[in-house]
């Protein structure tokens, strides 16, 4: 299928972001400043990316404790997060995923919701369903973009922008950065994909400074429809393992993307069955400097 012709992406710019306690920041190390004959100091930023499925594990069983449990053991400073549910349905007894697993972990977090739904039953509460972020770093502004989607919630959808696009600016110990969470078209034509991925492009290209796109890409790298995004970003970890299905991956679609001029020291995709994707976490270095 197509997208017709398309209206220019929005933003849609909330002032809303869960706090929760942050333990107490590590002291800089020697490694945090400027090296001999350098010109700025950089900063490191371990950041990940994981699509819970809603809190089900690989077996279809629903236990958030389990899905903390995993992002926990990434020791990420910063987490995309994918199909999060917050007061969807049965599935996930009715939780706030978001708010739940910021609690749980102690981090910040802002939710993007996709899909912003009637409550099931007078007076309960609207259910919503989309991606999120959470940040141990402060939070310094968060948006929820629109890129092109082909809803799954209407009988014959039509691509056309829809939320769910999440940015949130992060102060990593003085280096501002833009870390961006998605979740691409399932479908196998690709032409969703595409537009989706030229929306988000012209998302990035309006902020400055260094940036992180990180989500389910529903696509290998080397899938045609993903080729314009490494002209302006590279993968984190090509080698760094498939990541579905999350007992014995065949493919690699859950992926961690940086701009020019941010180092990457390290990346993985770690074996867990607590979803039915693999998270993929990277190590990166940031300049100061970067606004």
């Amino acid at each position: 299928m197509k997208p017709g012709s398309r209206r220019p992406v929005r933003a849609r710019r909330t002032a809303v972001l869960v706090a929760a306690v942050l333990a107490t920041a590590a002291p800089a190390t020697a490694a945090d400043g400027a090296a001999p004959g350098t010109r700025a100091p950089t900063v490191p930023l371990r950041v990940a990316t994981y699509n819970i499925h809603a809190g089900a594990g690989q077996d279809g069983v629903f236990d958030l404790d389990r899905t903390a449990r995993a992002l926990r053991g990434l020791r990420a400073d910063v987490i995309g997060l994918q199909e999060v549910d917050v007061h969807w349905g049965a599935r996930s007894d009715f939780a706030d995923e978001a708010r739940a697993l910021a609690g749980k972990l102690g981090m910040r977090v802002f939710f993007a919701p996709i899909y912003d739904l009637d409550p099931a039953a007078p007076g309960g509460e609207r259910r919503r369903f989309g991606v999120a972020v959470l940040s141990r770093h402060p939070v310094l502004a968060a948006e929820n973009h629109e890129i092109t989607r082909l809803s799954t919630q209407t009988p014959d959808p039509v691509p056309a922008p829809a939320p769910g696009f999440a940015e949130v600016t992060v102060d990593v110990k003085g280096a501002r950065v833009h870390v961006y969470s998605t979740h691409l078209d399932y479908r196998a034509d690709p032409s969703v994909r595409a537009a989706q991925v030229t929306d988000m492009l012209e998302v990035l290209a309006a902020d400055r400074g260094p940036k992180v796109l990180v989500g389910d890409f529903n696509a290998e790298p080397a899938a045609a429809e993903l080729a314009p995004l490494w002209r302006h970003l590279r993968d984190a970890a090509p080698g760094g393992g498939g990541t579905y299905p999350a007992a014995d991956p065949v493919k690699r679609i859950d992926l961690v993307t940086v701009s020019p001029g941010i180092t990457v020291a390290g990346a993985e995709a770690v074996a867990t069955q607590a979803s039915d994707h693999r998270p993929v976490v990277a190590d990166l270095r940031l300049h100061r400097r970067g606004r």
